[in-house]
């Protein structure tokens, strides 16, 4: 093994990495987390037990530079052949995996305003990774490419033209997740791949898309990622005269609106502080936390029901992320929702955590599909790079 292809995945107080071999074989992962605070770098290599360093220094450019140098101890020889990202906004229109360049994060800079709590994240390790290593090709992957494919009608908001030729319009996120689990079921499950899916990407941060032939229809999240269902922190849906009332009688201003809406509100709000976790809020005897929980599975049964109208019928409902790959409870409650769609699940297989869980009988199939977003960057990022080399 020559070279290494690293996938990083930014926030605002972490980065996540995998690294791929010559076959796109994961060689480790791990994190960088508590970078304002307390660093700590953890990672797992294939064949060795898990390890846990302090890093030195805060912030983004002490972890890129810790990881460079773990990469070269724990691979020595190795070196970087590409590096990839996940990129939460790729614009309008939204464009495939991209080769980073100058004119490229031009764009991307001025899309800030629109995702100001994740896209600077995003960005900051490209930035450092240019400074560090100029002749390293990087590739942007974005989460709002898969939606490229909705109909014109489920892109638009009702509100002034001048508006959506701004780029104001419903743009859909979690889209590498969509598009590694849409891969995934060419393969698990081909009799269902082609047809009318809906597919729940249900974890802290969550939405639903529907995908017919593979390709996006409609989805749950909008112009940013506070739309559709309910999140750990994040409302979802919600009547923007609520947001009015709070300008007006409780005079909050833009950052106070913003904090209420992605880190006061949702489970852990509608639980009354007790958890943003869904883990917890299961475990718990509070009335406030099985409405809160009562309520997620709600908005998750109209949601489908919605993206079901969109796509004219329904085949398959498919589970991913944290709480959709791991909560035989949920799971099992948003399926007796759906009964009046023909859904019927089979307990033993759900408690199983099983890849298909109805039963033969039930009209939708319901599956269990794990998702693997860095999987998608890596197979992007070596494409591009090696049709980059292989043009004249």
């Amino acid at each position: 093994m020559d070279t290494l292809l690293l996938v990083l995945n930014a926030g605002s107080s972490s980065v996540k990495f995998a690294a791929y071999g010559d076959g796109l074989e994961e060689i480790c992962s791990g994190q960088a987390e508590g970078l304002l605070t307390a660093p700590r770098f953890q990672a797992r290599r294939q064949g060795c037990e898990a390890e846990s360093h302090t890093i030195p220094a805060t912030g983004h450019d002490a972890a890129i530079a810790f990881l460079a140098s773990w990469l070269r101890g724990a691979f020595p020889g190795t070196g970087l052949s590409a590096v990839g990202h996940r990129v939460v906004h790729g614009g309008d229109p939204a464009p495939g995996p991209s080769l980073v360049t100058d004119d490229l994060l031009v764009r991307l800079q001025a899309l800030i305003p629109q995702m100001p709590l994740h896209l600077p994240h995003n960005l900051a390790p490209i930035h450092i990774l240019r400074r560090l290593l100029p002749g390293l090709p990087q590739v942007a992957c974005f989460d709002t490419s898969f939606h490229r494919t909705m109909p014109r009608v489920e892109q638009l908001f009702a509100i002034p033209r001048a508006l959506i030729a701004e780029g104001v319009r419903r743009y859909g996120f979690h889209g590498l997740s969509y598009q590694y689990v849409a891969r995934r079921l060419c393969e698990v499950a081909p009799e269902v791949a082609g047809r009318r899916v809906v597919i729940a990407h249900l974890g802290s941060g969550a939405s639903m898309c529907a995908v017919e032939g593979g390709r996006s229809v409609a989805t749950t999240m909008g112009f940013t990622g506070l739309d559709g269902l309910p999140m750990g922190t994040r409302p979802g849906a919600i009547d923007p005269g609520i947001l009015l009332y709070l300008m007006e009688a409780k005079g909050l201003d833009a950052r106070a609106m913003e904090d209420f809406l992605y880190r006061r509100s949702g489970l852990l709000g509608l639980s009354g502080g007790i958890s943003n976790d869904m883990r917890e809020l299961l475990a718990s005897d509070a009335p406030e936390a099985a409405e809160a929980v009562d309520f997620f599975v709600h908005r998750c049964c109209r949601e489908i029901g919605s993206l079901t109208a969109a796509l004219h019928g329904l085949d398959a409902l498919v589970f991913t992320a944290g709480i959709g790959e791991r909560s035989a409870a949920i799971r099992a409650a948003i399926c007796r929702g759906l009964d009046w769609l023909g859904v019927e699940l089979d307990d033993a297989a759900n408690a199983a955590n099983a890849a298909t869980i109805s039963r033969p009988e039930s009209r939708v199939a319901v599956l269990v599909v794990p998702t693997d977003e860095n999987r998608v960057i890596a197979e992007d990022t070596r494409s591009l790079v090696q049709g980059k080399e292989r043009a004249p």
